[in-house]
């Protein structure tokens, strides 16, 4: 048994090209085929933006700050 280390092609079709290997013997061998997540390259297109919803904040009084003191009594809670 020998463990090969390779970079395959997949083709659009899905078959593969594997680049040849010399130092096997020619013949029918069988073979387990582990396949990593593709390498992001440039022509790989990141996945596309989360769409988020945008929030209405028209309701809020003007010159809200929100801050510990406005909303928390003196004890702090």
């Amino acid at each position: 048994m020998k463990t090969i280390e390779t970079t395959i092609t997949v083709l659009p079709d899905g078959s593969i090209q594997i680049p040849p290997r010399p130092d096997l013997t020619p013949g029918e061998h069988r073979a387990v085929l582990m396949v990593e997540e593709p390498v992001v390259t440039a022509t790989t297109h990141p996945p596309a933006p989360l769409q988020l919803k945008m929030l209405d904040w028209s309701s809020w009084p003007v010159g809200s700050t929100f801050r510990r003191e406005e909303i928390y009594g003196d004890d702090g809670r």
